[in-house]
């Protein structure tokens, strides 16, 4: 049986000891930025125009609140996040969805089962050099033609870079390396985002719209 890679551990119990408090600090967040929204929209509106269906997983999908944003915006979409008291609380608030507990690096879903996939701030407590088999598990979940999207904080033209995640040690990453791993693992580009921190944010946000080849 393989053991559990410790950041993995450590990002799990981290979540669970602040589920609560974390729940009530995103709840709304998305009402108040409207960029942030026309990214998921144009993402929900490749995966509902694409050639396939609209099955779509939110990857750390946290207290569900994203998960149901992307309900809203016509997609069936599912979440699956690495701690037990995320999914708990976003079962209690929105028992007609699905949320299961899981790991990004070994998903529990068949080859090209998934239409698109929303990865938001969860690929930021990866370590850098353990980051390229998730883009190859994104890869091998999503169906031909299929989207990814990310969203990070961007290093605002340094390296990747630690910081003191208030949760968890976390990583900035350039917004071009971050491309650079998806196209190595056989994603191409269709888009880009950065927007400038706002009032209670620290760093510069970064948005990337991927599509399988």
């Amino acid at each position: 049986m393989t053991e559990t890679p410790s950041y993995l551990t450590t990002t799990a119990e981290s979540y669970d000891a602040v589920a609560v408090i974390y729940a009530e600090f995103v709840q709304g967040q998305l009402d108040r930025q409207p960029l942030d929204r026309a990214a998921l929209a144009a993402f929900a509106e490749f995966v509902r125009t694409g050639d396939a269906g609209t099955s779509v997983a939110e990857l750390g999908c946290g207290p569900g609140h994203m998960t149901v944003h992307l309900r809203e915006l016509g997609l069936d979409a599912f979440g699956i996040d690495l701690s037990p008291e995320m999914i708990k609380l976003a079962r209690e608030a929105y028992p007609d969805l699905r949320f299961e507990v899981g790991s990004m690096e070994a998903l529990d879903l068949a080859d090209g089962e998934l239409d698109g996939i929303l990865s938001w701030y969860s690929v930021i407590h990866t370590p850098p050099q353990e980051l390229p088999p998730y883009f190859a598990e994104f890869h091998r979940v999503l169906a031909p033609g299929g989207h990814l999207l990310l969203g990070f904080f961007e290093s605002e033209g340094g390296p990747v870079a630690a910081f003191d995640h208030k949760v968890t040690p976390a990583y900035r990453w350039p917004i071009d390396d971050l491309a650079e791993l998806a196209y190595k693992a056989g994603f191409v580009e269709v888009g880009r985002m950065l927007r400038e921190p706002q009032e209670g944010e620290r760093f510069r946000q970064g948005r990337l719209l991927m599509r399988k080849q």
